[in-house]
């Protein structure tokens, strides 16, 4: 490089070029290997200046994306962050989901996962500097091959110009230049003035293949020689195959392989159809303990009622709660019920496992490739690094596809049939197989002062969390030959023993007893009981639960206290600017106050997912036969720099529709060890003609962006219900709203 290039420090250059005005410096810290060109799966050259960016030669940006696409939008996301950094064009950036592998870990997760919305969270400082340190890689690349200052050159939409000359170098011409130099040591990012993609309604990138077929989901991956499975489990929780009969099934077209798997019996064949006729035919004897085939929801209901009579573990304790309620002028007190809940994806579990050459290639719709990779590697013996995960887009994933049962099926499958494999389950296995939300018991309580004062809330929960399944969620945890042994990279199955119960009561009473309120006395109790029942994450997690009883229990306070219900929580939040900023949009933009059409009355709740407070204004109806209509939602929420505006808009509308199912629909009961519920006939999703109408404002914000995925869902059931009550003057305590419980 010329000498007059080489004088220039390059912590000076970093401040006074490429970007122009106030930005933050900051340690690049991204990845320690030197930039590298490779050949792409198409031929041509591709510098790899990270773990993040591969830039090839005719100018394409493909943006490596650690987080599973479920439909959140992730991939667009965590492109655009990457890509205003980089100043290239849009039109030449694509997304990639990136393979299992440490550099990709999710650092809240402790493994490489998409769950409890931290997608941007804890990639939007990576990939800022990912794409920063790249443009000024590129930058340096161009003043070397003009042999020119750095500082007179900048990076514009996809190209290096040198400003005195107005000559002009393409990304892709740059990046063999580009591999032969460092990455700098320190950059500069931009000033949120200076963004020009991060706040803009981009399309999404994954959008036209989702039109024209080309997306692959795990039902679509095919393999030469690959054989399809269905799986059948036993019908009651927990139970194992005692005998099979398949000499029938056995005799069918197309039929290859009926055996017996740690879950159940597996069915291969040459096709699905094939298969699930073939499942049909087989006959399979089951057995199950006592306890299991009494297990019922019924029971587990007056068993959890009982045990609500009892003193719980101390959660939360703050004040003198005894005092305030002996010194009470009125105390409330209400019982909230919440049911189990099926996830119901639109696709399936399925996942396609060939294991060949010491290699065990993993094709899933998931949501936890660490996990998934770890599963492979204890069900076939091999090494973390012997096994490939290869992420598909999810048909919906709400938490379900953070389990990896289904992955455990396939892979022990695929030992014993010694061909690739794809193993789909049929809906109504689906459905009753599924690692539901935790069903809740909870008793409230309140004491006011004689001119309506809240001076003490008190709740305690009775039930289970998804850690009580932890193990089974992965793999289960009874599989033949299993047992906690160190795997070669794992972090998560083999310490599945000693976590599973210890961070139980932390989940299931998140933003239990009220979320941020100024309140003197609070307690919270927590009775941790597994019932047997599976359970694991659900679109919203514990917040869908809490965030039900805590807000409804509020309007039942505010209308002892002669309180409107909006005030008093806006005077509650007097310590959260921001919960009560949300609160204040929402309550305006729904017209709060002001008169509705006959019939229609107003509901408002909020919650505080993780950072990201967010509030909504129910409108609804309730005919005379008890059926409520839900007429419009209006939602408000501070998410910190929205990447997307339209992406964020779509995240809340679709939690609306998450949740509503959960408020007004279906729910999942259990009786003679058994899920009732099997296909959308008994377990009913939200219509599009029960849609409301929703409208979303975000506040603006510079603050770093927080999560979005899953923090639609917790308000909708208590603004729903409270609208409900409004209406009909009954309180809704339990989920679904039941017509039969509002005539």
């Amino acid at each position: 490089m010329p000498e007059h290039v080489v004088d220039l420090d390059r912590r000076t250059f970093l401040k006074v070029s490429a970007v122009a005005g106030a930005g933050l410096v900051v340690g690049c810290g991204i990845c320690p290997d030197l930039p590298t060109l490779t050949a792409s799966e198409d031929g041509k050259q591709e510098l790899i200046p990270n773990a993040w960016i591969r830039i090839s030669a005719d100018d394409r940006v493909t943006v490596m994306v650690k987080h599973s696409e479920m439909g959140q939008g992730i991939t667009t996301a965590l492109a655009m962050i990457v890509a205003e950094e980089l100043e290239v064009d849009w039109q030449k950036v694509r997304a990639e989901i990136a393979p299992a592998k440490p550099v990709y870990k999710n650092p809240l997760a402790g493994i490489q996962a998409t769950t409890g919305s931290t997608g941007v969270r804890t990639s939007w400082d990576v990939l800022r500097k990912a794409g920063a340190a790249t443009r000024e890689l590129l930058i340096e690349a161009a003043a070397y091959t003009w042999g020119v200052p750095v500082k007179e050159c900048r990076a514009v939409n996809g190209t290096v110009v040198h400003q005195p000359t107005g000559r002009v170098l393409r990304y892709g011409q740059l990046i063999e230049k580009a591999a032969s130099l460092p990455l700098p040591q320190s950059l500069v990012l931009k000033s949120h003035q200076q963004f020009e993609v991060i706040g803009k309604r981009f399309p999404r990138l994954d959008t036209a293949a989702k039109i024209d077929g080309s997306a692959v989901y795990g039902t679509d991956v095919r393999l030469p020689g690959m054989l399809t499975a269905t799986v059948i489990h036993p019908p009651v929780i927990g139970g194992r195959v005692k005998s099979i009969n398949a000499t029938n099934a056995q005799q069918m077209p197309g039929v290859r392989h009926i055996v017996p798997i740690t879950t159940g019996v597996a069915v291969v064949a040459d096709d699905y159809w094939r298969a699930s006729q073939a499942a049909e035919a087989v006959e399979v004897q089951w057995e199950a303990s006592e306890g299991q085939r009494l297990l019922s929801t019924d029971r587990i209901r007056a068993r959890w009622a009982e045990l609500a009579k009892t003193n719980g573990r101390k959660v939360k304790d703050h004040g003198n709660v005894g005092h305030a309620f002996a010194a009470a002028a009125k105390v409330l007190e209400a019982v909230y019920e919440l049911p189990f809940q099926a996830h119901a994806c639109p696709e399936p579990m399925n996942c396609t496992v060939h294991i060949h050459d010491g290699v065990c290639d993993i094709w899933a719709p998931t949501q936890i490739q660490g996990g998934t990779q770890e599963i492979g590697a204890i069900v076939t013996g091999l090494d973390v690094d012997a096994v490939q995960v290869h992420t598909t887009f999810l048909g919906g994933g709400f938490g379900r596809r953070a389990s990896a049962d289904f992955v455990a099926e396939a892979v022990e499958l695929a030992k014993q049939v010694k061909a690739p494999v794809k193993v789909i389950w049929s809906r109504e296995e689906d459905i009753r197989n599924d690692h539901f939300r935790p069903a809740s018991y909870q008793v409230v309580r309140a004491a006011l002062a004689a001119d309506g004062t809240l001076l003490a809330f008190w709740h305690r929960l009775v039930g289970n969390e998804w850690l009580d399944s932890f193990a089974e969620a992965f793999m289960p945890a009874y599989m033949p030959g299993w047992v906690p042994r160190p795997v070669k990279n794992a972090v998560t199955t083999v310490a599945l023993p000693i976590t599973k119960y210890l961070m139980s009561a932390k989940y299931a009473t998140i933003n239990a007893g009220t979320v941020g309120y100024a309140i003197d006395n609070v307690r919270v109790e927590y009775i941790h009981d597994n019932p047997g029942v599976p359970v694991g994450l659900w679109r919203g997690v514990a917040n869908t639960r809490n965030a039900f009883v805590v807000e409804s229990f509020v309007d039942e306070i505010a209308a002892a206290a002669g309180k409107d219900p909006y005030r008093m929580r806006y005077d509650l939040l007097k310590n959260e600017p921001k919960l009560r900023a949300v609160l204040e949009l929402a309550a305006t933009k729904a017209g709060w106050g002001k008169p509705l059409p006959s019939g229609a009355h107003r509901g408002i709740a909020l919650d505080d997912f993780d950072g990201t407070p967010v509030a909504m204004v129910a409108e609804a109806s309730v005919n005379a036969k008890g059926k409520v209509k839900v007429h419009r939602i209006v939602a408000a929420v501070d998410c910190g720099t929205a990447i997307n505006p339209k992406i964020v808009e779509a995240q809340i509308s679709g939690g609306i529709a998450f949740g509503l199912t959960g408020t007004i629909k279906g729910a999942i009961t259990i009786k003679d060890g058994q899920a009732e519920q099997s296909n959308f006939h008994d377990f009913p999703v939200l219509r599009m003609d029960e849609m409301p109408e929703v409208e979303v404002y975000i506040v603006p914000s510079t603050a770093a962006p927080t999560g979005i995925g899953e923090v639609g869902v917790p308000p909708v059931a208590p603004a729903v219900a409270n609208a409900v009550a409004a209406a009909t003057g009954k309180r809704v305590r339990t989920l679904p709203i039941r017509p039969e419980d509002l005539v």
